[in-house]
Formats: C-alpha cells, sequence, structure tokens
C-alpha cells in the first residue's frame, strides 16, 4: 500500500518548485521596487535630518502632527479633493458617452478613434506647456474671448479660474484612453443581448441602462481605478502650467510632496505628506472597489 505524502512533501513537488522557480524574478523585483520603497517610506516618515553628515533621526509622530496642524496641508487636501472629483466623473461621462457614438457605423470612425487618443500618447509636459500658452493672459483662449466682446480672463493667476485649467487639462489627457478602453468593452456585450431588449419594447436610453452598463462593469471598475489613480498622482500639470500658484490654490499632495522633499529638503515631513497620499489612495481605490462590485 502506497504511503500518505507528507504536507512538507507535497510543497516540494516537481510542480510547486517549477512554480517558486519561475515566480521568483517577478517577487525579487517586486520587493525591490515596491515593497521596499514603501516600507522604507513608512519608515522615513517617522524621522527627520536629511541625508548628509548630519543624518538622520527618528522623532515619532511628529511629522503627522505637524501635517494635522499645518494649514497649508489642509488646503493641499481641499484642493486634491476639488480636482479629484472635478476630473474623475468627466473623465468617465465624456469617453463613455463618445465609444458609444463610434461603436456604431460611423464612416470616420478609425480617424475619430484616433483623433480622440492622440492626447494620451503626446508628453505630459509638452501638453501642459500647450495649455499654458493657450491659457496665457495673451493667449488663443483670451483672443477668442475678445472676439465675441467678452473681457479676458486671468486664467493662471486667478484663485478661482487655475484649478478649472488643470482639470480640462485631466480630462483631455484622459479621454483618448477611456475610450479605448470602452470601445473595447461595448464590442464584447453580446448582441443578442440588444436583440432581446429590443424585442421587449426597450428604447435606446432604457437599453443603454439596463443592457450596456451592467455589461461594461468589469470595465467601468478598471477605468474608474485607473483614472482616480492617474488624478491622484499628478504632478506635472501644476510643475509646468500653474507652480502650484496662484496663492496655493493648484498645489496637490504629490507636488506639495515634492516641494517639501526637494525645495526645503524636509524628507521626513515629505514621506509623511507621501504616506498620506498612499492611504488616500489605497482607501479611495477600496471604496470604488466595493462599490462597483455590488450585484
Amino acid at each position: 500500500m502506497k504511503k500518505p505524502r507528507l504536507p512538507s512533501m507535497q510543497m516540494l513537488d516537481n510542480d510547486t518548485v517549477a512554480a517558486w522557480i519561475f515566480l521568483t524574478p517577478a517577487l525579487i523585483l517586486l520587493i525591490l521596487f515596491i515593497i521596499w520603497p514603501i516600507a522604507y517610506l513608512f519608515y522615513l516618515s517617522f524621522t527627520a535630518g536629511s541625508f548628509t553628515s548630519t543624518g538622520i533621526y527618528l522623532v515619532g509622530f511628529k511629522n503627522y502632527w505637524r501635517l494635522f496642524l499645518n494649514a497649508d496641508f489642509w488646503q493641499v487636501i481641499f484642493n486634491t479633493t476639488y480636482f479629484t472629483l472635478g476630473s474623475l466623473v468627466p473623465s468617465l461621462v465624456i469617453p463613455l458617452g463618445l465609444a458609444v457614438l463610434l461603436n456604431r457605423s460611423l464612416a470616420l470612425r478609425g480617424i475619430l478613434r484616433s483623433v480622440y487618443f492622440l492626447p494620451s500618447i503626446i508628453s505630459l509636459v509638452a501638453a501642459g506647456l500647450g495649455f499654458r500658452w493657450l491659457f496665457q493672459n495673451t493667449g488663443p483662449v483670451n483672443g477668442l474671448l475678445n472676439f465675441f466682446d467678452i473681457p479676458p480672463i486671468s486664467w493662471l493667476s486667478d484663485t478661482f479660474w487655475a484649478m478649472p485649467v488643470i482639470i480640462l487639462f485631466s480630462i483631455w489627457k484622459q479621454i483618448g484612453f477611456n475610450m479605448v478602453v470602452f470601445l473595447a468593452g461595448l464590442q464584447a456585450i453580446p448582441l443578442n443581448h440588444y436583440e432581446a431588449a429590443e424585442l421587449d419594447g426597450a428604447n435606446s436610453w432604457q437599453q443603454f441602462w439596463h443592457v450596456t452598463l451592467p455589461g461594461l462593469r468589469p470595465t467601468l471598475i478598471f477605468t474608474t481605478v485607473t483614472t482616480a489613480i492617474f488624478t491622484l498622482r499628478s504632478f506635472e500639470p501644476v510643475y509646468v502650467i500653474t507652480g502650484g500658484g496662484p496663492l496655493n490654490s493648484t498645489n496637490l499632495l504629490v507636488y506639495y510632496t515634492y516641494q517639501e522633499a526637494f525645495g526645503q529638503f524636509d524628507f521626513g515631513y515629505a514621506a509623511a505628506v507621501a504616506t498620506v497620499l498612499l492611504v488616500v489612495t489605497l482607501v479611495l481605490v477600496y471604496f470604488q472597489l466595493r462599490t462597483w462590485g455590488e450585484g
């Protein structure tokens, strides 16, 4: 009678060993470039000092307490929330509408796909410089307003209008990528679902609400999460277009971290800001997955 294999022996069978051999390079890269940097960032947030001969030293929760008492930090939190909410919804609704239109048989569908996707492959810095030129006081946007006898607007030096320019840039960059993803999701929905809904007397809006949206649930989860992450990590638009101004009105968490780390060389405080950003991102993604994953 064949003896049963011990659990320790089952863990070392040929398939398991082969799996670990193939997984080891990826695990090493994961540890080196993701897990270790996050762990070191968390450690650094409890320190002060600099990477010089003086070195760094532990200060406990002092950096987090400074965050709590810093009015600039709360202004940045408000800016980031405003920017994220203002960018996220249009970056999903507009591409979804375009995808539904382009999914139909249009003569110029291929050309329109390329045109809408073009902003996604343009350099963020180059696109940011373009937006800065468009919205400067003597730029084409104010020139167009002047053509219609509308007073010019100080887009980039006004605390009310500067953030909408950054939000518009973020939406413009995300439209093409999200549209292509939605198009792929739409083409994966079986046509017989629409035919059955049409036979039941459903109009175009009812078909969209009861067939298209449920069929796009996985795609919506993916685009919502990726768009939220892209929005929260936005740095180049702020750096190139406004520099966080005017009066700190467009300063976002990533740019604020950059300022504290490489402008003030306060790496412990900057690490605390980055840790807060990481936690906010994880919480936001978690609730998005929970919300879209229900049902």
